[in-house]
C-alpha cells in the first residue's frame, strides 16, 4: 500500500458500522419501549455522519482531485446523486418508525430494514470508486507532499473531540498493525497524557483487541488504567 491513503482507513470502520446498525436494526425487538426510537436515532445519526464525511471530502480532497483528475471526481459526482436519494429516503422511513401503530410496527421497521440496506447498498459502490477510482488517480497525479498536506489540512481542522471520536470510529474495524500504529502516534504525540489518552481512544475496542494493542504498544494495561485515573 502507497505511505498516503486518504480512504483506506476511514472507510473500513465506516463499513463495519453500517453492517452493525443493519444487523442490530433487523434483530432489535421493535415493540419493547423506546427501541423505535433508539433505532430511529441510530440511523439518523449515520446518514448525518455520512454527510459530513462527504463535506469533508469535497473540501480537503475533491478539490484536488478536481483539478489533477476531472474525469476521477465526475464519477464520485454521479455517485453522490444516488446516495442522496439514499438518505433522504432512509431519513423519512426513520423518523416515521416511532410513531406508527403497535399493530405496525414489525412492518416499518423492515422497511427500514431494507431503506438502510439500500443505502448500504449505495453506499459501498461509493467507496469502492473512492478506493480504486479516485485515490490511484491522486496517486499519479499528486506528489506525496500534497497528499501529506491534505491529510495534515483536515487533521487541523477537528477538535480533540472530534478527533477522538473519529478514532473510536474508525480502529475496531482496523487490523492490529495498522492500530498500533495509529495509537503510537496519537499516544507519542499526548506526552503527558499519555496514559488518559491510551485509555480514551481505545474504549470502543473489544477486550481482546485493546489486549492485543497494549501488548503490541508493549504498555501493561494496569498502568494505563493508573494513568487514567490520575488525569
Amino acid at each position: 500500500m502507497p505511505e498516503i491513503d486518504l480512504y483506506r482507513n476511514v472507510h473500513m470502520g465506516q463499513r463495519a458500522r453500517l453492517f452493525a446498525l443493519a444487523v442490530g436494526l433487523g434483530g432489535a425487538d421493535i415493540a419493547q419501549r423506546g427501541t423505535a426510537a433508539d433505532q430511529a436515532e441510530r440511523c439518523l445519526a449515520m446518514t448525518q455522519e455520512l454527510r459530513e464525511h462527504a463535506d469533508h471530502e469535497d473540501t480537503f480532497i475533491h478539490r484536488l482531485l478536481r483539478e489533477r483528475a476531472p474525469e476521477a471526481a465526475d464519477a464520485l459526482e454521479a455517485e453522490h446523486v444516488r446516495l442522496d436519494a439514499a438518505f433522504v429516503a432512509l431519513d423519512e422511513r426513520a423518523r416515521a418508525l416511532p410513531t406508527r401503530a403497535a399493530e405496525a410496527l414489525a412492518e416499518a421497521q423492515h422497511a427500514l430494514y431494507l431503506a438502510l440496506n439500500e443505502v448500504i447498498s449505495a453506499y459501498l459502490a461509493h467507496l469502492y470508486v473512492e478506493e480504486t477510482v479516485a485515490m490511484p488517480a491522486l496517486w499519479e497525479h499528486a506528489s506525496d507532499e500534497e497528499l501529506g498536506a491534505v491529510y495534515a489540512a483536515f487533521r487541523a481542522s477537528r477538535t480533540q473531540e472530534e478527533a477522538l471520536t473519529d478514532l473510536r470510529r474508525m480502529l475496531p474495524a482496523l487490523p492490529p498493525p495498522t492500530r498500533t500504529a495509529i495509537v503510537h502516534d496519537v499516544v507519542r504525540a499526548a506526552g503527558e497524557q499519555a496514559g488518559s489518552t491510551l485509555a480514551a481512544v481505545t474504549t470502543t475496542l473489544a477486550p481482546d483487541q485493546r489486549s492485543r494493542l497494549y501488548e503490541d504498544l508493549a504498555v501493561p494495561e494496569a498502568w494505563v488504567l493508573q494513568e487514567s485515573e490520575h488525569a
